[in-house]
């Protein structure tokens, strides 16, 4: 469950050190937005395995951004937030809020309950085991292998390889773009679009050795593809 993403949608700047500090600490990704309108558009374009959202945010109150959430994908969401009333609890779970914590709140607890979350929604989806065409990437495992026929090879894959290629096998044929595959994929010191070509042009490399090739496609002036060439 390591290196999974999750977004905070929180206005207030140290709430959001502490958490990003204990998510992280705990081998979660962190990215954060401080208003509605930026976390909705992060929610979009990078498609966290989950969101800890607050109620009262600039313009745009939590309750629409579960909504529009919820119009568009069953992330799971931990509302986090000031009221402690119980009709605003119910609210919250009534526009599919996963769970509710209350400010002043335990940083841990909030990230054991993101982790017994992710847990539940992983019982139903299964999908530590992601098969496209001749290639099956195993996410506990961590490990990459592709079937040519003559038995299955293990793709030889450093960490942010592994990354990119686990990160575009969740939509496979979706075209990513640099931004979104630098945000979710490589180190905070490696944030370059050219750096991502450099991964890619690697882990295409890779694929096609192992019998592959052609399942990891560029698309130009847009991003990178993974998926069955005549798909």
């Amino acid at each position: 469950m390591d290196n999974q993403l999750v977004l905070l949608i929180e206005d207030d700047p140290e709430i959001v050190r502490i958490l990003q500090a204990y998510f992280e600490r705990d081998g979660f990704r962190t990215i954060a937005a401080g208003d509605a309108e930026t976390g909705l558009a992060h929610h979009q374009r990078l498609r966290p395995d989950l969101v800890v959202l607050d109620i009262k945010l600039p313009r745009m109150d939590g309750y629409d951004v579960l909504a529009a959430i919820r119009r568009v994908a069953d992330t799971p969401v931990i509302m986090v937030t000031a009221l402690a009333e119980d009709l605003d609890k119910l609210q919250a779970l009534r526009l599919g809020a996963d769970d509710y914590v209350v400010k002043p709140f335990n940083p841990l607890e909030v990230v054991a309950r993101a982790r017994a979350i992710l847990r539940r929604s992983l019982g139903h989806q299964n999908p530590a085991v992601t098969r496209i065409g001749p290639l099956t990437i195993d996410a506990d495992a961590h490990i990459a292998t592709v079937d040519s026929g003559a038995g299955a090879q293990v793709l030889a894959l450093t960490r942010t390889e592994f990354r990119l290629l686990s990160h575009m096998a969740r939509a496979p044929n979706r075209v990513f773009d640099r931004g979104e595959l630098v945000d979710a994929c490589l180190p905070e010191g490696e944030a370059l679009d050219r750096t991502v070509d450099s991964h890619v042009s690697n882990l295409r490399r890779k694929l096609a050795k192992a019998g592959a090739e052609g399942l990891l496609s560029g698309v130009r002036g847009v991003g990178y593809r993974l998926g069955l060439p005549h798909e």
